[in-house]
């Protein structure tokens, strides 16, 4: 093998080609006057050389590009589509400003840290979004304050694009009526999960296309009722699950394709968040994510029995309870309303693994847990009523057609920070908001290259990193938790875009041109299955397996 060291440095100019090319050894030579710099410069560039070789090996082997992905374009003019957003928390909003309407409040925020800093880049990367062409038509919401916030955002003139609506959206209470409407083509269900399935539904008997919030739905039986509803439609239902426009994600999946991880037999992936707003705690009167994650100041109590329809809000909830803010604000925390870590948290990991490696359905399920450090016990100024939802939790799915197990653990007591780590016999991955290839020193793959030097097990293999580390407007321990996951922000062609901007527009553009959005019903019910299997198995402290012939977990 040619020393690389040996290789030529091209100094022939444009104009002459009869110019002496020198290589690296010739100047080090020339150098040997400067015995410290000569030296320097000569293991500089040998480990380059040296580098770039592994480097060119490497990427061949991964069979890898440079080129960063494009920034998604639409194929055609788009016709205007009508949105309905159907729960206007602080969820529903965050949709809402992907797809291009972001609420006055939150451009005031923005405003503010642009002033404090100019590095902050929230504002820039919203007005930066492509305009998508549509029209916030309705926005329901049992609470009037919010419903309220909605319709205000309808014709907020700060928008991407800088095409102002016009007409305000239309304010329901009541979201049958809104689903009646003839101004509405699409609904985005951003309300607490236990409306999901109901509302679903009848949006499908409506002809509307749904965008779904997480988790598809609160039981097992519903998730069924869901999936048949829709496979029967000719509508384009996508689950809310914006990680799938993750570019580090997308780069995992060519890993697993590309097979760089050899048989992957163990995948680890976890929740690790420490503070009230991470465990659900927020405050009994917050308006938007940014008092969630900001403070946890008292505020004027505004929501109220003539507010807020209390009863509306309870719905298909299988217990009634008398008006309670702290069930309406922290409904996350009881299984009336939410599948808890399960649905919630556990969630965004296995739908990513699934993205990454098409896992589907697991064979079976073992989950443990408990509320051990969340009670009104430990807090009794902050928590009046004992939640069902723990806050320490456990799963491990068995995939064993695949040789495979996929674990989950999760403290909302601890903020260590882990990524989604997938073992395989040749390599380590770990994926966040990047993502890193460890060689595995007993790889068979790699041996050669390892024995060659070309491969140092105690560096990345391959190393991603899509944009800068630095997410400004992050401050909390439960912002800082979505930003390591990728959450917040993925990156498009060095362009930093929200990625549920990208996931409403894939939502949209299957909408207008066809095809299926890439959290289809299909990868909504593998998800609802898997999270519904381990709640399962913690209510009843026992193995769960799914049986696909019947349907049903048992």
């Amino acid at each position: 093998m040619t020393d690389p060291s040996e290789r030529k440095l091209n100094t022939v100019s444009p104009d002459s080609q009869d110019e002496p090319s020198f290589s690296r050894r010739d100047i080090i030579k020339g150098l040997a006057t400067i015995p410290a710099l000569a030296l320097f410069l000569y293991n500089y560039i040998k480990k380059s050389a040296l580098d770039s070789m592994r480097r060119l090996q490497v990427m061949s082997e991964l069979g890898q590009s440079k080129k960063a992905p494009a920034v998604l374009k639409s194929r055609k003019k788009n016709e205007l589509i009508r949105l309905g957003v159907i729960g206007y928390g602080w969820r529903g909003a965050a949709v809402a400003k992907g797809a291009g309407f972001a609420s006055p409040e939150w451009v005031a925020k923005a405003r503010e840290a642009v002033n404090a800093n100019r590095l902050d880049k929230r504002l820039e990367t919203y007005l930066s979004q492509e305009d998508l062409n549509l029209e916030l038509a309705g926005v329901c919401d049992v609470f009037d304050t919010r419903r309220e916030q909605g319709i205000a955002t309808s014709t907020n003139d700060v928008r991407p694009g800088g095409v102002v609506q016009s007409e305000p959206a239309k304010g329901y209470r009541n979201y049958q009526d809104l689903l009646a409407s003839d101004d509405i083509d699409a609904v985005i269900i951003a309300t607490p999960d236990h409306w999901h399935a109901k509302i679903t539904l009848d949006a499908v008997r409506a002809g509307k296309h749904i965008y779904c919030e997480k988790c598809m739905t609160r039981t097992m039986s519903e998730a069924i009722d869901v999936y048949d509803a829709v496979k029967k439609s000719d509508l384009k239902f996508q689950l809310g699950h914006h990680s799938r426009a993750s570019s580090s994600h997308e780069k995992a999946r060519e890993m697993i394709e590309n097979d760089i991880l050899g048989q992957v037999t163990l995948v680890e992936v976890t929740t690790n968040r420490n503070s009230p707003g991470g465990a659900w705690v927020y405050p009994i009167q917050w308006n938007s994510i940014e008092d969630v994650w900001q403070t946890y100041a008292s505020k004027e109590q505004y929501a109220t029995p003539k507010s807020l329809d209390w009863d509306m809000w309870q719905g298909p909830a299988p217990n009634r309870h008398p008006f309670n803010l702290e069930r309406y604000f922290r409904w996350r925390c009881w299984y009336d309303y939410g599948t808890g870590l399960s649905g919630d948290l556990l969630s965004h990991d296995f739908d990513a693994v699934n993205q990454i490696m098409d896992l589907g359905i697991p064979k079976s399920a073992s989950a443990s847990g408990g509320i051990y450090y969340y009670t009104k016990e430990r807090f009794p100024d902050l928590i009046k009523e004992d939640r069902d939802v723990p806050d320490t939790f456990q799963a491990i799915f068995e995939y064993p057609d695949r040789g495979l197990t996929l674990v989950y653990s999760a403290s909302l007591a601890n903020s260590r920070h882990r990524g989604k780590v997938f073992m395989g016999h040749d390599a380590t991955m770990e994926v966040g908001g990047g993502l890193t290839v460890t060689p595995d020193p007993q790889s068979t793959r790699y041996k050669s290259k390892i024995e060659e030097g070309i491969i140092n097990t105690a560096l990345p293999l391959f190393s991603y990193s899509p944009g800068s580390k630095d997410i400004d407007g992050i401050t909390s321990a439960t912002a800082k938790y979505f930003a390591q996951k990728g959450l917040v922000y993925t990156y498009r062609g060095g362009k930093r875009v929200d990625p549920t901007h990208l996931h409403v527009k894939d939502w949209l553009d299957c909408i207008r041109y066809g095809g299926e959005p890439k959290c289809n019903i299909e990868e909504g019910f593998e998800e609802a299955v898997a999270c519904h299997m381990a709640t399962q198995s913690y209510l009843e402290g026992r193995r769960v397996e799914w049986d696909p012939v019947k349907r049903k977990i048992v």
